[in-house]
């Protein structure tokens, strides 16, 4: 009897009133696993992004970019009184018109313990294109002695300087300021006592006279010399990604030169926090505060290498000395010979970077100057003068 209801209730189940048995369905626990990691993955691609387009996630560089941007953008942090004032001066610095002079001069400032010993070397390069150029001497020690008439009366209000310390930024700031006093100066060249000119007058004018650029060294070292001295007391106007280090021999355009004293914001943090033994740190102020202020400012602006060449290739503190014995024309002819900028990294990897020094778009020699030599050099220079400072 069970069994025929039982036959009869299947046969008829499409005519039959009442529920229906569903049975019973897992639930996709993989794709709800999925969305989650996903989500995970990210949330934490947008809150820790790469540093490098190497490690840029798991996708290539390129697709890397390409999601950053849908992302949307982090907060930008509230801006200080005293950083909104400045990007409003450092702005209209830069947005104004190149200054015309009939009378364009270069201004040659000579930082120096004492008296110049290349002063004759200089005499011979100034002669004959009075009126092209100034001087302007800072001896920081003893009054200097001079035995060339462009150098008579030339000296200024000078005051200590210690090697490493901020006294050195501002012996070239109170140099930048004597010279702007002069409105037909529109190129500002820093030079040492050990400094001796590469070619003759005509050829150092026209080649900085003719760009539009400042020739300021400038590169990202990761190592323990350069963002190794980066003091997290500089946060927040000056982060850590745009600390930059370079020689302090420049070459600045009247614009740039402007920019730099009208600094204020900037240079007091490397005043209060790049100097030697600070928090453990040996932060060398005249080889960070350029460079750092301009990677900021105007990057594109400057040249990134500085017109005054130097042999480090000892690697010491202080860059190799040239005895009278060094001092060849196949020497002088090779240093003028070089067209690519070098910079080494202070890292284990010690990360070699080049990049070819380009005036106006033509790769030419990169230097005007060299340093260090040594003031028994004098009389061998001077004879070699003519021949070697021809283009």
């Amino acid at each position: 009897m069970k069994a025929k209801v039982w036959r009869v209730g299947m046969g008829d189940l499409h005519i039959m009133p009442g529920s229906r048995h569903r049975p019973h369905m897992k639930k996709p626990m993989w794709i709800i696993v999925l969305v989650l990691f996903v989500c995970f993955f990210l949330i934490c691609a947008y809150i820790y992004p790469p540093q490098s387009s190497s490690g840029c996630y798991v996708f290539s560089s390129r697709a890397c970019k390409g999601f950053t941007d849908w992302l949307p953008p982090l907060p930008a942090r509230e801006y200080t009184d005293d950083e909104i004032a400045a990007h409003v001066v450092i702005r209209d610095i830069l947005k104004s018109p190149p200054i015309v002079s009939k009378n364009s001069k270069v201004a040659f400032m000579f930082l120096s313990p004492g008296s110049l010993p290349f002063e004759r070397l200089w005499d011979k390069f100034f002669q004959g294109h009075e009126g092209k150029f100034s001087v302007y001497v800072h001896a920081s020690k003893t009054k200097p002695v001079h035995v060339s008439r462009y150098f008579l009366n030339r000296d200024i209000h000078s005051d200590q300087v210690v090697w490493g310390k901020i006294s050195m930024v501002d012996a070239e700031r109170r140099l930048l300021a004597n010279a702007l006093q002069d409105p037909d100066n529109l190129q500002f060249v820093l030079l040492s006592d050990s400094c001796v000119p590469l070619y003759n007058f005509d050829y150092i004018y026209n080649y900085l006279m003719h760009t539009n650029i400042s020739f300021v060294d400038c590169f990202k070292d990761p190592g323990p010399h350069g963002n190794g001295r980066y003091s997290e007391h500089m946060l927040p106007e000056i982060e850590v990604k745009d600390f930059r280090k370079g020689a302090q021999w420049f070459s600045m355009k009247r614009q740039h030169a402007v920019l730099v004293m009208a600094d204020h914001l900037y240079y007091s943090k490397f005043r209060a926090y790049c100097q030697p033994g600070l928090d453990g740190k040996n932060c060398i102020a005249d080889e960070h505060y350029l460079p750092t202020f301009f990677q900021m400012v105007d990057p594109g602006g400057i040249a990134n290498w500085s017109l005054t060449h130097v042999d480090w290739s000892e690697r010491k503190w202080h860059p190799k000395s040239y005895m009278t014995q060094d001092v060849t024309y196949e020497l002088l002819k090779n240093i003028t010979s070089i067209d690519v900028s070098v910079h080494v990294t202070s890292d284990e990897k010690r990360e070699v970077q080049r990049w070819p020094c380009s005036w106006n778009g033509i790769q030419k020699p990169c230097y005007l100057f060299a340093r260090k030599f040594t003031p028994e050099t004098l009389d061998k220079l001077l004879h070699l003068f003519s021949n070697y400072s021809t283009p």
